[in-house]
């Protein structure tokens, strides 16, 4: 059975930037380069796939464009592409991360919904929503990177890299950057993949085999359990723990 002092053990042994590197990379590595929200957005946007090919995408983008015009922004980036991103999605969203700079601070953006319910689904959805709003994109590729409006009637994809860059901007120790003051890191939801989804399966912290936010929720909420004001912060942890050899004993 998994414990607290088994969570907080691994915890503390991953709450090591050192630990986050060339050899061992992770597209934080980037975001912290810059300590900046809007580029951490953007990096948490195209964290899926081989960590060592988002790194390298994420550094061969000059981030300082989104300070420069329409014009130089696609004049300077018609090399740049990714996966399931044409260079035309690549553009489309610094353009409008560009514009979301224009309109606002991220958090205050995100905030505006936050704030109705203390439930960071609403920060989701009303940023999302602000982005196709600012933008003419209706390519796939594009509506992969940024993903649906959430539609509370039907079950919701995990948003995974949306949590991953809330837990970056929110929290704050050795690895996230705590960027952001006014969302309570009690209310992040951890950023669910099938690994985590498997971990949390395996120490009985969740039933459901479907990786979407209500799996991601009860995983979140069954690590409340052992830090009610925290609970986000076993995401390195547990999928560190599923992965050893401790794991089969537990």
């Amino acid at each position: 059975m998994i414990t607290k002092d088994i969570l907080e053990d691994y915890y503390n042994k991953e709450n090591n930037a050192s630990k986050i590197n060339k050899d061992n990379p992770d597209p934080i590595l980037i975001a912290r380069e810059y300590n900046d929200e809007y580029v951490a957005l953007i990096c948490a946007l195209f964290s899926y796939g081989n960590a060592k090919l988002i790194v390298k995408f994420l550094g061969s983008i000059d981030f300082s464009l989104l300070d420069k015009s329409d014009e130089i922004i696609k004049k300077e980036t018609t090399h740049l592409y990714y996966r399931f991103q044409k260079n035309e999605d690549v553009l489309n969203i610094l353009l409008a991360i560009k514009k979301l700079k224009e309109i606002d601070s991220l958090e205050n953006i995100f905030f505006q919904g936050y704030k109705k319910e203390n439930k960071i689904i609403h920060g989701i959805e009303e940023t999302i929503k602000l982005i196709y709003k600012i933008s003419n994109s209706k390519t796939m590729g594009f509506k992969h990177l940024i993903g649906k409006i959430p539609d509370y009637k039907t079950s919701m994809g995990a948003y995974k890299k949306w949590c991953l860059f809330l837990r970056w901007a929110v929290r704050d120790d050795n690895v996230d950057m705590g960027l952001w003051s006014k969302v309570d890191k009690k209310d992040l939801i951890i950023p669910l993949d099938t690994h985590i989804n498997k971990a949390g399966a395996y120490f009985n912290l969740n039933s459901r085999r479907a990786v979407d936010f209500k799996s991601a929720t009860n995983i979140t909420n069954a690590l409340a359990k052992f830090d009610k004001n925290d609970p986000v912060k076993y995401d390195f942890a547990l999928y560190r723990l599923f992965q050893s050899k401790r794991a089969l004993s537990l």
